[in-house]
């Protein structure tokens, strides 16, 4: 059985963790309450737990990496999640942005391009309570299968933002995905007004692994 133990030191590091998103500008209540109440510990290797509430990224093998706090609060607020949503994420990763998503209400869909990933994830949410769609693919095409979606989170830079995922939002969906080169993205925000028309807004500086795929790197 899988021993984890989420003690008062964890949950006061949670506590701080969240005063740093505060002050770095995150606003949104329920985003702030959700990674209060996640224990991102859980995500690490036990020999890495010192560093788990620390505002940074860590790899997590595979040549992936655990988003930093800031960043998976940031993407999450401009996502506004309501209860119910149905969100696809691409690029599940360690779990961690897809369980803040969960306990935000929503139904997650969430698709890793990395099998080892993959196993590995859908292995271990379920016991820490997370329950979650889990699918193994290319996640630069979608999901067309259960599209259409509320809301789509990429978590892996883009070259270029891919047509599949816009062709899957609802009409008033939103898309949060970085799109840039492989070193530095903007992260983009896409609401979906009509069939033919999209607005965007572009905030800068973000560092993700790529996103591979057909529509990606």
């Amino acid at each position: 059985m899988l021993k984890l133990e989420d003690s008062y030191i964890h949950k006061g590091q949670r506590k701080s963790l969240v005063k740093i998103l505060e002050r770095k500008g995150i606003m949104d209540k329920k985003v702030l309450d959700a990674i209060g109440t996640v224990p991102r510990h859980f995500f690490f290797d036990s020999a890495l737990h010192s560093h788990a509430y620390e505002d940074k990224a860590f790899p997590i093998g595979e040549g992936q990496t655990i988003s930093q706090p800031f960043t998976v609060a940031f993407q999450t607020e401009l996502l506004q999640v309501n209860p119910g949503d149905k969100i696809l994420e691409i690029g599940t990763g360690s779990g961690y942005q897809a369980a803040i998503l969960y306990l935000l209400g929503a139904e997650v869909h969430t698709i890793e391009y990395n099998k080892k990933l993959y196993e590995k994830t859908k292995k271990f949410l379920p016991k820490i309570g997370i329950n979650l769609n889990f699918y193994h693919g290319d996640g630069s095409l979608g999901l067309t299968e259960k599209a259409p979606f509320d809301k789509i989170i990429v978590t892996a830079g883009a070259p270029v933002v891919p047509n599949s995922l816009l062709k899957q939002l609802k009409i008033g969906g939103i898309l949060v995905i970085p799109v840039g080169d492989r070193n530095s993205q903007k992260m983009m925000k896409l609401v979906k007004k009509t069939a033919r028309q999209v607005t965007q807004e572009a905030y800068d500086n973000f560092a993700f692994v790529p996103l591979l795929g057909e529509e990606g790197w």
